[in-house]
């Protein structure tokens, strides 16, 4: 077996949108992947579905993982041939670390490369309104490990009068021993500071004060780790220049339960609105397109293709691609179920000329009703898990119906690293995400979050199970987030 590559990415400061290209792409291309708590779980939206995964924890006074342990696990895991992605919040050597895994993988000799990552103290920052450095005001800046701030070989006296901006990071255990440090060393007690918590993600905080209050400040406001300490008179600037802390959706880490593929659309314009999205696929799709073959001869005779999902698009029409089929032969009348899947049939390039004006299958049944007749052929491409009243309907009314199940759902699961207490809104899209969601999380958590069903469907599986919701007005993605954006 041929030896491995480890990759060290630098994973920013929270915000996944913060990911560098080279380090999306070269996420793609790792067979397995270790990363740490400040990475934050939604890095593993870039990685393959068959990439492995380790946690490696490290949280303040409880390592998951000794360094030791992890460096040892690069060397393996490289020996055995993977492409290892070692994923570090921040950049990789900015008190990251970094430098002692990449000593461990040259002592073995194992190639490497290290992918820098937009480190904390500009970032975050930049997202309290913060600036580094200003004309005028701060001409420079001076960044320290906070640490252990007792034994820290820091000269107080040049750090006190250098001036610029002094920012601390991983410095909250010890940043009151920090401030007098200051202070005695002859900094202004009046110095203006600030401490921010969990910057760039929903749960960011800041308080603002001066150099000799910001300790009992920070107590009194309820700060805990991760934060920055930065003091100077940029931290004057963070009303002018905040702009983070002002989007609609500051605040509100939004939970979306749909599956991996169907949820990149609802994310990006979540984020955009300053929500933090935790994504928990409780949904799997496996895809058995095979059954299509059994009515491929048919499909130029059916007067009707019905669709009531994208991925009963995408299974149906990929099949063909697979197969050569010419969809020309196809003479069918297309009749879908809501915009997203009207959407995935005109990229097709073909227009359905029937669309249910509501997400649910018997809003479709009463406007394929008005079309229909007796002995009117029909395929139903669909999910061996969805409802059966459409079938059922087309039945009664006279039509000859095959339903052919190109898809089915699984239950999904949680990675460990995804921390379901920090979320505040839980986007259920289908009863079977309510179903899986209890499985997963267990209905005694789901009933302490606020809800958002899709529709009436999806509400009343809720209702089994006394979750309090609120129901979209339109069953649709931007409807969910209209509905999240109601004062």
């Amino acid at each position: 077996m041929s030896q491995g590559k480890v990759y060290l990415i630098g994973a920013g400061p929270g915000d996944e949108e913060l990911l560098t290209l080279k380090a999306i792409r070269k996420l793609k291309e790792c067979n397995l992947v270790m990363y740490d708590r400040l990475a934050g779980s939604q890095i593993l939206n870039y990685i393959n579905e068959d990439c492995k995964v380790y946690y490696c924890g490290k949280q303040p006074n409880c390592h998951y993982k000794t360094q030791d342990e992890i460096n040892d696990m690069l060397v393996k895991f490289a020996k055995e041939g993977y492409t290892v992605g070692r994923i570090k919040g921040g950049d990789p050597y900015i008190f990251g670390r970094g430098g002692e895994e990449v000593l461990s993988l040259s002592k073995e000799n194992i190639d490497f490369e290290v992918i820098p990552g937009i480190t904390s103290f500009i970032s975050v920052l930049n997202y309290a309104g913060i600036p580094v450095t200003h004309r005028n005001i701060a001409q420079g800046f001076h960044v320290f490990t906070g640490k252990a701030a007792k034994n820290l070989n820091i000269n107080w006296k040049s750090a006190a009068t250098i001036g610029g901006t002094l920012v601390f990071l991983m410095g909250f255990s010890s940043l009151n021993t920090i401030a007098n440090k200051l202070i005695e060393n002859g900094m202004d007690k009046n110095t203006p500071s600030a401490v921010v918590m969990r910057g760039t993600t929903s749960k960011q905080r800041k308080v603002i004060s001066t150099l000799e209050n910001i300790y009992e400040e920070c107590k009194n406001a309820g700060l805990s780790s991760p934060c920055i300490f930065v003091i100077g008179e940029v931290v004057k600037f963070n009303n002018v220049f905040n702009w983070y802390e002002k989007k609609p959706l500051f605040g509100k880490n939004v939970c979306i339960t749909r599956s991996k593929n169907q949820s990149k659309s609802m994310r990006e314009k979540l984020i955009e609105l300053g929500a933090q999205v935790t994504e928990i696929h409780s949904i799997k799709i496996k895809y058995t397109s095979e059954n299509i073959l059994k009515y491929i001869d048919k499909l130029p005779n059916y007067d009707y293709i019905v669709f009531t999902s994208v991925n009963g698009v995408e299974s149906f029409f990929n099949r063909l691609l697979n197969e050569n089929y010419d969809i020309r032969n196809i003479k069918a009348k297309f009749a879908v179920i809501g915009p997203a899947t009207y959407d995935a049939v005109k990229k097709r390039g073909i227009i359905p000329c029937i669309v249910a004006s509501k997400f649910v299958a018997e809003s479709l049944y009463s406007e394929m009703k008005k079309f229909i007749h007796k002995g009117n052929k029909i395929l139903v491409p669909r999910s061996k898990n969805s409802r059966p009243y459409l079938v059922e309907k087309l039945r009664e009314s006279g039509c000859i119906v095959d339903e052919c199940y190109t898809y089915e759902t699984l239950c999904g699961d949680i990675n460990e690293a995804v921390n379901f207490d920090d979320v505040d809104i839980v986007v259920f899209t289908s009863p079977t995400t309510v179903r899986n969601m209890v499985s997963i999380v267990g209905i005694d958590k789901l009933q302490k979050k606020s809800a958002i069903a899709i529709g009436p469907i999806t509400g009343k599986e809720l209702d089994k199970y006394n979750i309090k919701y609120k129901m979209s007005d339109t069953y649709t993605t931007d409807g969910i987030i209209n509905k999240m954006l109601e004062k």
